[in-house]
């Protein structure tokens, strides 16, 4: 009587799985990464092929064309990482200017013109925090109405005038530069706020609980996560920062308006969705984002020394933005198709006897 012995393999878990289907992409082929080559191909190209890009003066400009962007994208991308949108912030700015510009007139000394500047942001920010995290507002209502609101009161804050008498060691100290590298000093306390807001959102429980967010707001709450808190706490920074935009905005330019930083919520909202960020929530990194507005700011930058108008770069901001919504759902969707094609491929092998 002959005795059948079945052999039971089990599988090593030790090592990885070598599909990427499974494991996820690798750090070096992920969007953020993308964008990374995106912006240093572009470089090389401007340098190569636009006539005074690559000397220290255009860094310069570039970077200092690029600083408000940069610092109002920060808390931008911890928004729209949670699913929601912050229209409001170039309103914002505009509206530190003018309360910085009418103090400052009205005989107010520059740095305590300054605090109230950053107090009215914060207060926006809260507005925008209450009505969005504790009433249940939608983002987009909501920051859409702001936009005209803060607007608004800037216009009536200041009308039709500009102040443009501000201490000249102060507006000079906005464009000082390093030595001959050309790197404005105000890029040190920029890249301190990306450093901590990239800490924040990839090496902390409170950055985790964002994308959680993003996901399901439901299952957020279900794991003990306080929404409506950290929402509020996020539209209350972008109050914070974008009024730090704004001062920042008025002296570099030398002049306070109603109608400072107009049109950068287009900008800024194009560079986070470019850099990686998901317009759904839920997606997103840091250096993704820096790579994006260094690359419109870069590319802005490059048709201006070629003499190109206005009206063409809000053309190509525009469609930027529409490209950074568009190519993640195309590449979505190629991904589903060869997810679907491998599995019909798998199932029309013949099994192993």
């Amino acid at each position: 009587m002959s005795e059948t012995v079945t052999a039971v393999t089990t599988a090593d878990t030790s090592k990885p799985l070598p599909d990427d289907s499974v494991t996820g992409p690798r750090w070096w082929a992920g969007r953020d990464a993308v964008m990374i080559y995106l912006l240093v191909a572009f470089l090389v190209f401007a340098a190569i092929a636009v006539p005074r890009f690559a000397t220290p003066v255009t860094v310069g400009f570039l970077l200092l064309d690029v600083v408000a962007v940069l610092l109002i994208a920060m808390p931008m991308t911890l928004i729209i990482i949670t699913g929601e949108i912050d229209l409001s912030v170039a309103s914002i700015a505009g509206m530190a200017s003018a309360v910085l510009g009418v103090l400052w007139a009205g005989g107010m000394g520059i740095w305590a013109a300054v605090a109230v500047a950053v107090l009215c942001g914060l207060a926006a920010g809260a507005l925008n925090g209450v009505l969005i995290a504790y009433l249940g507002l939608p983002s987009l209502a909501v920051t859409i109405g702001t936009l005209a609101l803060f607007r608004g009161l800037a216009l009536v804050i200041i009308g039709d005038n500009a102040v443009a008498d501000f201490p000249v060691e102060i507006t000079a100290l906005a464009s000082a530069r390093l030595g001959v590298t050309g790197i404005p000093l105000v890029m040190f306390p920029v890249a301190l706020l990306v450093v901590l807001t990239g800490l924040v959102l990839h090496r902390t429980a409170f950055g985790r609980g964002l994308y959680a967010m993003g996901y399901s707001k439901d299952a957020a709450r279900f794991v003990g996560i306080d929404v409506n808190r950290s929402k509020f706490l996020l539209y209350l920074t972008s109050g914070l920062v974008s009024a730090a935009a704004g001062i920042f905005w008025t002296f570099r330019y030398t002049s306070a308006r109603s109608d400072n930083a107009s049109g950068l919520e287009l900008t800024v909202i194009a560079a986070v969705l470019l850099g990686g960020v998901s317009i759904f929530g839920g997606k997103g990194t840091v250096p993704g984002v820096v790579a994006g507005v260094l690359l419109i700011g870069a590319l802005n930058y490059a048709l201006r020394l070629d003499r190109v108008s206005d009206v063409v770069l809000v053309t190509v901001t525009g469609l930027l933005l529409i490209a950074s919504v568009v190519a993640p759902s195309i590449g979505a969707a190629v991904g589903k198709w060869r997810h679907t094609r491998r599995l019909r491929r798998d199932r029309a092998l013949p099994s192993p006897a």
